[in-house]
């Protein structure tokens, strides 16, 4: 699958990489900008081009029969996203539980355009001592770009600057939503 992967990003799609992955077992991979569904199947793409896995959290209804399996096997962990729950505790849980987990999302929360980040993702790797890295999906440029891991400073205004900087120039696929 990794050679196959290779071949369809570089030779037939004509992305590249920029950065290198970190070596790191677990981290808070933060992916902007998420502007379409296609973000996803890109993501699944990518993780096999650089060899590594990679996970998703998702509604815990997803993770019941017929397709749970699937949602499991491509590595999802389920999660209860109800206005009741600790969103922030239930994540640093599965890290605890898992030697290697590598979470990505987006911080926009939706593939819509957004002003402002969720704030989830930095609290989450405050809570859980992991670095965040951020990964920009460049589909201006074709490429997907890593970063340096980052750990929360403790002043998000700060490091929220740091990060958006990082994804200056980044187009989505759909450049309106970027």
């Amino acid at each position: 699958m990794h050679t196959l992967a290779k071949f369809i990003y570089f030779r037939l799609l004509g992305w590249k990489i920029v950065g290198e992955f970190p070596d790191v077992k677990k981290c808070l991979l933060v992916v902007v900008p998420h502007t379409s569904w296609v973000d996803f199947f890109l993501g699944l793409l990518v993780r096999r081009v650089i060899n590594k896995d990679m996970n998703f959290i998702a509604k815990k209804s997803l993770f019941k029969p017929p397709f749970g399996w699937y949602f499991r096997w491509m590595g999802g962990a389920p999660i209860d996203r109800s206005k009741s729950s600790d969103t922030v505790s239930a994540i640093a849980g599965i890290f605890g539980e898992k030697e290697v987990f590598r979470l990505a999302l987006s911080p926009e929360g939706t593939r819509k355009k957004v002003e402002n980040w969720k704030t989830g993702f930095y609290y989450i790797a405050k809570a859980t001592h992991v670095p965040i890295i951020l990964v920009a999906f460049d589909y201006g440029g074709k490429q997907v770009k890593f970063s340096k891991p980052y750990f929360p400073s403790g002043n998000i205004e700060d490091d929220f600057k740091t990060y958006k900087a990082f994804f200056k120039g980044v187009t989505g696929k759909i450049p309106a939503y970027t």
